[in-house]
């Protein structure tokens, strides 16, 4: 039999660094047969567009958590196929709004089909230091995410206080007393956990988890052909941005491509090579199908240029 797959579970609320951790890990992990799953909300995947390189075995799941009854078998089923690419690691970056505490129950499935092909070597948690605080307060899903991690890593450090990163520390040590914690870099922290027996700080057992259709978040999408200004594009953001928990995207700019990540109401505008051929932003709704009325008002009022929303 083959040697069997590494796997880790990528976890984390929306923006706190998920895929630029992944894609950093991706790159000290060059030469190596890896797999990703990528889980989004939206209709449509873009953080695949991000991390794909040649050689990697990439598969992406959208439109709701894979720990989720709705797409709880596409998971499984991703697992299995993957299982006979002779991988020797495999990441999953769940969606920011999944909450995994049933992953001893996907691994069960995935053993009984297929096998005992993986090895499940923890979660690690992406903790947002400048948005956590809030988030855990209002989010159960934020605490979920922490009580069934490995390694906790601490991203936008550079962006609080030492006080408020204290207070940040205080907070992960109460809901989790015996992870491991990391402070990241600019997303980069020590890869040393690759070598490392993640599993000793299990403490929390499996449980249901509370993603389920009835609470999947409003998502939509954006789609525009042409070309507006960065400052038009801002200003229609700042109409919206307070009623979502995240957008993002790519997007079409006076400068060229951009690729466009908003969490809460900071907006990150960076230059890509994206050969897309339409505009295209995400939107994860705080207000339910409300959010079509308002995205659909804002840009009219800013843009008013012909788009098209899609669920």
């Amino acid at each position: 039999m083959q040697q069997k797959t590494s796997l880790y579970l990528l976890t984390g609320f929306l923006g706190a660094g998920k895929t630029t951790f992944l894609t950093n890990v991706l790159k000290d992990l060059e030469g190596e047969k890896v797999g990703v799953i990528m889980n989004e909300f939206g209709r449509v995947g873009i953080d695949g567009t991000i991390i794909q390189k040649e050689g990697m075995e990439l598969v992406e799941i959208n439109r709701g958590s894979i720990f989720c009854s709705c797409l709880k078998i596409s998971f499984v089923q991703a697992m299995v196929e993957l299982a006979d690419k002779d991988l020797k690691y495999l990441f999953v970056e769940s969606s920011g709004l999944a909450d995994p505490s049933n992953i001893g129950e996907i691994m069960n499935a995935v053993r009984e089909l297929k096998g005992d092909y993986y090895e499940y070597m923890g979660a690690i948690c992406l903790v947002d230091a400048v948005h956590f605080l809030e988030q855990v307060s209002d989010l159960e899903t934020v605490e979920r995410q922490l009580k069934h991690c490995h390694l906790a890593v601490i991203s936008k450090a550079d962006l609080v206080t030492e006080e408020t990163l204290s207070e940040v520390m205080a907070k992960i040590r109460e809901i989790n007393s015996v992870v491991q914690v990391q402070i990241a870099d600019h997303g980069k922290i020590s890869y040393s956990f690759l070598n490392e027996d993640l599993m000793q700080y299990q403490w929390a057992e499996a449980e249901d988890t509370t993603n389920s259709p009835d609470n999947k978040p409003k998502t939509i999408s954006l789609e525009f052909e042409g070309d507006v200004s960065k400052e038009e594009l801002t200003r229609f953001i700042d109409r919206v941005s307070g009623d979502t928990f995240r957008i993002k995207g790519f997007f079409k700019l006076e400068d060229g491509w951009n690729q466009v990540d908003v969490v809460s109401k900071k907006i990150d505008f960076k230059p890509s090579d994206s050969e897309e051929k339409t505009s295209q932003l995400v939107f994860i709704s705080k207000i339910g199908p409300a959010i079509i009325k308002k995205v659909f008002s804002a840009w009219n009022e800013v843009v008013g240029q012909e788009m098209k929303l899609k669920n």
